[in-house]
């Protein structure tokens, strides 16, 4: 549970499933680079005392059992894990090494006292990510520092962390890949301007949709708004669809769920939706 201006954000209990062997995902931040409130700025959005309109950046814990996988890591990642409990993370996926996704990452070093943590990524990110942080890389490990292992994962090759199996898939933030990923009926997106045709089959059969809707007017040139948004939504075909990555720009929270059809969710951070777990390999 977290609080925000003092109001309390209760947990969400997705309409797909319950907790008996489900799959969770718990929004630890729903906003874009800027955060919500934006520094400087006075809009009702970023005055509002309501705590769904206060947006850290973009990330969300996947669980299945024991299992913990973090998606994306950005600069607010230690105060958005602080609510939840210190346990393992059986891995850290990320989908590119925009500073809002990776800024974070060595705030996990507590983490380190379950043992190494281990990244997943593509190749051009683990190769990044060895630019940004080369102090994690060298062969004398300074004393202190989070200590990583890189695994490089690739587009359409599913793997597994834990109990559950990984599928990325190739998004195109504007002209950079960048990487989304599915959990057997739920799939995590965001940044995402386009996907190939390939990709989008590869995301039929999902439930629950997690996706990024930045704002609802001026087009962006690598960030779907939310008519985009929908329209991918629906051609995927999923049940449920959570926007995600959005800006002061999209109003109120309450307001701005307003305009969405049925279906159709702004996610706020603290906000956890559960679906039911499939294993392929049992």
């Amino acid at each position: 549970m977290m609080e925000e201006k003092g109001n309390t954000l209760k947990e969400d209990r997705g309409e797909t499933g319950s907790e008996h062997d489900a799959l969770t995902l718990t929004f630890l931040g729903t906003g874009t680079s800027n955060g919500v409130p934006v520094l400087g700025c006075h809009c009702a959005v970023c005055d509002s005392l309501d705590a769904h309109d206060n947006r850290l950046r973009a990330a969300a814990l996947v669980e299945h059992g024991d299992t913990r996988i973090l998606i994306d890591c950005g600069p607010d990642i230690r105060q958005q894990l602080m609510p939840m409990p210190f346990k393992p993370l059986t891995g850290v996926l990320l989908t590119h090494t925009h500073y809002d996704h990776i800024g974070g990452i060595d705030d996990l070093r507590p983490y380190c006292a379950f043992g190494d943590i281990s990244i997943f990524a593509d190749e051009a990110t683990t190769t990044n990510l060895q630019r940004v942080m080369p102090y994690c890389f060298t062969k004398e490990l300074y004393p202190g520092v989070p200590r990583l292992q890189l695994h490089t994962v690739e587009p359409h090759k599913a793997f597994r962390i834990g109990s559950i199996e990984v599928l990325p898939l190739r998004v195109m933030h504007g002209k950079l890949p960048i990487l989304g990923y599915r959990f057997g009926k739920l799939a995590y997106i965001t940044d995402m301007k386009s996907m190939a045709p390939e990709d989008v089959r590869l995301l039929h059969g999902v439930d629950i949709l997690v996706v990024n809707a930045l704002r609802f007017d001026k087009p962006h040139h690598s960030h779907m708004l939310v008519d985009e948004a929908i329209a991918f939504a629906r051609e995927v075909g999923a049940c449920h669809t959570y926007f995600t990555h959005v800006t002061h720009e999209i109003g109120r929270h309450a307001e701005a769920n307003s305009r969405l059809p049925q279906g159709f969710t702004f996610a706020y951070d603290g906000q956890r939706v559960v679906c039911p777990f499939v294993d392929r390999a049992r």
